[in-house]
């Protein structure tokens, strides 16, 4: 018997089908099968998948399959990847292998007794929208929904009561979170409501611990899969119900071959299983939202907050009349004042900068020098606490300047602001305050989230200072207070989705504030202050910035109107990325003569245009993806002229999620 497989590689000349004989002794062999194959002129061991069998083979002098992992992609399963092959244009391979879980072990399963923190009394918004999922899961069908509802007003104890009465019946569901942060507290809740029942899939699991939660679900031990994206091909069974938390954030696109998108995958799986799929948000993804207005999906709205808390009062505070006014420090004289009471109180406060570091970058005043990484075209960034600069995207590091290494000037100088340089101003003008930082650089070990948030919490530590990993999912009774130090950072980027990324991470970072018995305050400092989506960030109305953003969305032609399929060609000669990238532009253009509607535009450098030291250009293509124009990307893609394309690396991805 023959078998055809697909190899396990990102590799677009690997998306190819090779022969393989199946030994006899092998016995019965399925489609799905993962096995190592021979491969290669070196005949080296490498994994693929099995995805048809046959009586014989037109290719002579066939090797031989070496062997059985002993793991079967489920015929279900099986058509999910060949639709994130399809969908993202990668090999079947790769997508095959995001159901696999290699070398599970055979651990026992830890046992735990809980004494199940019984369900809070819903109020009536939640009530409705939990007796809807209910319903709907008990219809056995596909059905999707978005659980619109402001900070604070109990999304989480929909879900738990949701589940709860999913697992009392047999029946498994997945909850995904955006951030790893959010998975320890998020875990915490269900473990107390579920007990045992809870497996935890993310990507800061020892290999020995992501293979006993493997086995907890893959042997129906555990009922309820909670996690980051990759919990969502978790082997949980008689799956009923899928749930994705914020919905709206970016952490859901892959960052690695296969480049697909949670949420559409999701979609898939339930759409297989009749199950429901429930995204939840206070700032749902335009997309969405759109999709929910035009009646593609249900939208169940929770309008207020669960425990009938007040929304914070937000200021905005316009930076540019207190340097007229004198003030030249970090903090707006209005958030200082705010600080100061806190602390007086002795409640808590937020200070949020999605910038991590001391300062963004170093230069030279005299000649105009800016330290650069030597892999990546961006600046490097200076951190105080090992008077080291950075890159923030290779990692690279090396000592910082005294004088210039170019004219020998000692006027070299730090500016811009990180967390790091809000953390030491913090402790110079508040030297008896307590803080924490939480940021990249002080998460690097494995549960240090969960540390640092816990000690926050427990040691009621005055001030936490945090980029967006603080914004969003988190309940700390005691924070009375956030402040929003430069909410222009966001907004001044090179990207059609930087009002709705601005808008979403204040209105969540605002939503920390007041959760408790306390009023709320919220502090946003910035030079925009009339910015469209920072005001209405502050009065937390969604509604109103959904009604101007996508009228732009609609002048401009951006998703949801279109989707953008993104070819990136890198290598580390320049000259083979400019000639490939231009190749492949000609090739679409010729490919789509003739489609009105499909626009390829011309080959560009990459914003970020070197980056681990290869040089980075792509090719934007805008239009409505179909089944036909689908069809003719991915048979191009295969042809041979697309293959013959040397000496450079391709990556197509399809809406992507960062303008880099």
């Amino acid at each position: 018997m023959i078998a055809e497989v697909v190899i396990n590689s990102p590799a677009s000349e690997l998306g190819r089908i090779f022969d393989y004989i199946i030994p006899a002794d092998f016995g019965t062999v399925t489609i799905g099968s993962k096995v190592t194959v021979p491969f290669g002129l070196g005949n080296t061991v490498t994994e693929g998948f099995i995805v048809n069998i046959k009586e014989e083979s037109n290719i002579k002098k066939l090797k031989e399959i070496e062997s059985l992992t002993g793991e079967v992609v489920s015929k279900e399963n099986f058509e999910v990847a060949e639709f994130i092959a399809k969908k993202y244009f990668c090999n079947l391979g790769v997508c095959l292998d995001l159901f696999c879980m290699d070398k599970v072990k055979s651990r026992k399963v830890k046992e735990f007794n809980y004494e199940l923190v019984p369900d809070l009394v819903p109020n009536f918004e939640q009530k409705e929208a939990i007796e809807k999922f209910k319903s709907a899961a008990d219809k056995h069908i596909y059905k999707e929904f978005l659980l619109h509802g402001v900070t604070g007003s109990g999304k989480t104890e929909v879900y738990l009561q949701t589940v709860r009465y999913l697992v009392e019946q047999g029946r498994g569901a997945i909850v995904l979170v955006p951030e790893i942060s959010l998975t320890p507290q998020t875990v915490k809740r269900f473990v107390e409501r579920l007990g045992d029942k809870v497996a935890v899939i993310h990507s800061r699991l020892t290999s020995g611990q992501k293979s006993e939660e493997w086995q907890k679900i893959a042997s129906g031990k555990a009922q309820v899969v909670v996690g980051a994206r990759s919990a969502l091909f978790a082997p949980i069974k008689n799956l009923s119900m899928v749930i994705i938390d914020e919905e709206h954030d970016a952490s859901y696109k892959s960052g690695q071959t296969p480049l697909y998108h949670a949420r559409e995958v999701a979609e898939e799986i339930c759409k297989k299983k009749n199950a429901i799929l429930v995204l939840g948000s206070a700032t749902p993804d335009i997309t969405t939202y759109y999709r929910a207005q035009s009646g593609e999906i249900e939208k169940i709205t929770l309008q207020n907050r669960a425990n009938q808390s007040k929304l914070p009062m937000v200021d905005i505070v316009d930076m540019s009349n207190e340097l007229v006014n004198g003030n030249k420090m970090i903090f707006s004289r209005k958030l200082y004042s705010e600080i100061k009471s806190n602390l007086q109180n002795h409640e808590q406060t937020i200070l949020f900068l999605n910038r991590r570091g001391h300062s963004s970058f170093v230069s030279c005043r005299n000649c105009g020098f800016v330290a650069r990484c030597k892999n990546c075209n961006v600046s490097l960034t200076y951190h105080a606490e090992n008077n080291t600069l950075m890159c923030h995207y290779c990692g690279m590091k090396i000592k910082n300047y005294d004088i210039c290494p170019v004219c020998k000037s000692p006027y070299i100088k730090h500016f811009g602001i990180g967390t790091e340089k809000v953390e030491k101003f913090i402790k110079e003008i508040f030297p008896t305050a307590s803080t924490i930082r939480m940021d990249l650089d002080t998460t690097t070990k494995r549960e240090s989230h969960e540390t640092i948030l816990k000690k926050f919490l427990d040691d009621n530590i005055d001030i936490l200072i945090g980029t967006q990993m603080i914004a969003k999912g988190h309940d700390f009774p005691n924070v009375t207070l956030v402040g929003v130090v430069a909410a222009d950072i966001s907004l001044n980027v090179n990207d059609y989705r930087a009002a709705e990324r601005t808008f979403n991470l204040l209105t969540q970072v605002a939503g920390r504030a007041g959760r408790g018995e306390k009023e709320g305050r919220v502090i946003i400092q910035t030079y925009e202050s009339d910015n469209y989506s920072i005001v209405l960030a502050s009065e937390q109305d969604y509604e109103n910035f959904y009604k101007q953003e996508i009228i732009v969305r609609e002048q401009l032609n951006y998703p949801p109107f279109c989707d953008i399929i993104s070819i990136n060609v890198t290598s580390f000669v320049e000259e083979n990325v400019v000639n490939s990238s231009k190749v492949i532009r000609d090739m679409f253009k010729e490919a789509f003569a003739g489609y009105n509607d499909v626009n390829v535009l011309d080959a560009v450098p990459a914003p970020l245009s070197k980056l681990n030291g290869k040089y980075r250009w792509r090719v934007i293509i805008k239009c409505k993806i179909d089944d036909e124009i689908n069809k003719i990307i991915n048979n191009l893609l295969k042809s041979k002229k697309f293959v013959t394309i040397k000496d450079v690396d391709i990556t197509i991805d399809v809406n992507p999620v960062t303008s880099n």
